[in-house]
């Protein structure tokens, strides 16, 4: 790290803080050349590698607009979508992959779509698994069916 004052190429960390979020570290340096002190924000870098091969930021907005569209009609609120997609990117980030493909962030919707909203997480499902048939759907009722009777 360089020293923004007298731009020394190394610097000593005196204090390093978590966010309250937990996505980044506040780190507090000296510089062992000029002794002047500086803050460095350091946060770490989700990023979703798409079919096509185009990398891109992860955006919880994103993930809100595709669910979105499956739970429209639906009894689901802003907030509820907004807590969604935070939990999606927190158990995407706990994978501990820098890069993670986008079928891998669809994946990660479905668990917490289908505690939120049977219907949606069908509608969702439908496309994200490309159901073909009926009998797709059927299947897929059929394990919410199943989850349902066993808790």
């Amino acid at each position: 790290m360089y020293c923004p004052f007298c731009q020394f190429t190394d610097s000593k960390v005196v204090d390093s803080r978590i966010s309250d979020d937990g996505t980044s570290i506040r780190r507090r340096r000296e510089c062992p050349s000029c002794k002047r002190r500086f803050t460095t924000l350091e946060t770490f870098s989700l990023s979703v590698v798409k079919r096509s091969g185009v990398v891109e930021a992860f955006s919880r907005d994103k993930v809100v607009s595709g669910v979105r569209k499956a739970c429209q009609g639906r009894p689901v609120s802003d907030r509820d979508l907004a807590l969604l997609a935070a939990q999606v990117e927190e158990y995407l980030r706990c994978s501990g992959l820098a890069m993670i493909p986008a079928d891998e962030v669809g994946k990660a919707i479905l668990p917490y779509l289908r505690k939120l909203d049977q219907i949606a997480y069908l509608r969702f499902a439908s496309v994200y698994c490309a159901f073909d048939n009926l009998d797709d759907f059927q299947s897929a009722i059929d394990a919410l069916r199943a989850e349902k009777e066993d808790s």
